[in-house]
């Protein structure tokens, strides 16, 4: 559950936002086809609109949609996800081209883009669903992440260690159309001013050999 203060200043920002969206806001955005040669792959880094703007700017990145995963409600909305009943991560799922970037740079990108030391948060935002989590589906890529986690915990980059959970992939529910792009959006929200955006700029510092050009002059 967040902090009060924040809960309310945010519950009061979505319910304002949600009164004025559309129907069609409100429709669960629909999954893209997979092309042929791409990949996919999912990870949650606390609220998915840092997330989804961090991955998306990434070379060989098609598409980054906002979704929810590893809980046990089927097709949950955005208020229940909030409640921290569902049991879901806020969470991006990756569309992406393996012969540009790998999976191994997409983890990078996912490390460095929230602090996954934080148990069941991501700075002001408090609860399960903004927990650190990736998601594997194949075995070479669960050892991709095992590996990752080892280096960084061994690099003592942070005082504690690494709780980012890693979970085999199941299913992903895709969020309401209005949390895509969200970030692009709404720039000068406090929100994503104070906190998603630190998060971006953290990733393109680490990742600016592999951002796309027109985020690389930025």
């Amino acid at each position: 559950m967040k902090n009060s203060i924040l809960y309310i200043a945010l519950s009061l920002l979505f319910f304002s936002c949600a009164n004025g969206q559309s129907k069609q806001d409100l429709a669960f955005a629909k999954l893209p086809a997979v092309k042929p040669g791409q990949a996919v792959a999912t990870f949650g880094s606390g609220c998915f609109w840092a997330s989804t703007e961090a991955m998306s700017e990434l070379k060989g990145v098609d598409k980054a949609i906002s979704g929810y995963a590893g809980g046990n409600t089927n097709h949950p909305t955005y208020e229940e996800v909030c409640s921290e009943t569902t049991h879901h991560a806020e969470v991006v799922q990756v569309y992406y081209d393996p012969s540009v970037i790998s999976y191994e740079k997409l983890v990078e990108a996912f490390f460095n883009a929230h602090n996954p030391t934080e148990l069941n948060y991501q700075g002001p935002d408090e609860g399960e669903s903004y927990r650190s989590i990736a998601f594997y589906r194949t075995p070479e890529e669960k050892a991709i992440l095992q590996a990752m986690i080892k280096k960084i915990d061994a690099s003592k980059k942070y005082d504690g260690k690494i709780v980012t959970q890693v979970v085999p992939f199941t299913v992903f529910y895709p969020a309401e159309n209005y949390h895509q792009g969200y970030f692009k959006l709404h720039t000068d929200r406090g929100y994503i001013q104070s906190v998603s955006l630190p998060k971006v700029l953290n990733m393109r510092k680490a990742m600016y050999a592999w951002l796309k050009p027109e985020f690389q002059k930025k």
